[in-house]
């Protein structure tokens, strides 16, 4: 199975993406994780989007707050999948960095999940690994009737 790799701009989204890697450990997936900013470490960045396919990864996650360039260049040196993060802002509440995710140029795309959406990312690039892995694909089916379940129980709570 390929790896998925998790890529955040800067520690302070590490609360963010350690949802993502633990949804990715619930599914036996597996993940590297590195800080790389789309403004101070640009070599390394495109070193790791350009070599990422060579190196076993099936889909990058991208977490960034503000401008938030980090998924669209990666998505630029690389055919992979990339998924998009925002992360919240003291500024605009991530605002900003969702419409950085999901503004991009024809012809790159990043796939964006919500602000903070750690764990929706890490669904998405499940399923795009399931697309090539039955078991993969089972573990979903599974994960999707636990929570039905979960949903109808709280509802026969309720309405006790």
């Amino acid at each position: 199975m390929k790896k998925v790799a998790i890529i955040m701009g800067s520690d302070s989204d590490r609360p963010i993406v350690d949802k993502t890697a633990e949804t990715l450990s619930n599914f036996g997936v597996e993940y590297e994780m590195h800080v790389y900013s789309a403004h101070r470490t640009p070599k390394e960045k495109t070193d790791f989007a350009l070599s990422a396919d060579q190196n076993g990864f099936g889909v990058i996650i991208a977490a960034a707050g503000m401008a938030a360039h980090l998924a669209g260049v990666i998505a630029a040196n690389t055919t992979l999948p990339v998924i998009g993060i925002p992360c919240k802002s003291a500024t605009l509440d991530g605002i900003d960095a969702l419409l950085s995710v999901i503004q991009m140029p024809s012809g790159i795309p990043v796939a964006g999940v919500a602000i903070n959406g750690g764990t929706n990312a890490a669904l998405l690039a499940v399923e795009i690994l399931a697309l090539s892995d039955d078991e993969l694909k089972e573990k979903l089916k599974e994960k999707r009737a636990l929570d039905r379940e979960k949903t109808l129980e709280k509802d026969k709570n309720l309405n006790k």
